[in-house]
């Protein structure tokens, strides 16, 4: 189980940190694959993760990566 992302994203309009979620990536055996090709904001929108809050990140990959008992119990 593999998970690649940020730790903030950094809009070059802002030239800070902001609010704007942060590109995720996520392989296992157990995930379902989608018809994204490529890593970047855009692409991960439209990926099978979609949009979700970081602090369900870890849960993912603890479901993933089976180390989890019942997941959402």
């Amino acid at each position: 189980m593999l998970i690649v992302t940020g730790d903030h994203s950094t809009p070059s309009k802002l030239r800070s940190h902001s609010w704007h979620p942060v590109p995720t990536l996520l392989v296992s055996r157990t995930a379902r694959p989608d018809r994204v090709a490529e890593f970047g904001e855009e692409a991960c929108l439209r990926g099978g993760l979609g949009r979700f809050e970081a602090k369900h990140l870890m849960t993912l990959a603890m479901a993933h990566a089976g180390r989890l008992g019942k997941f959402g119990a």
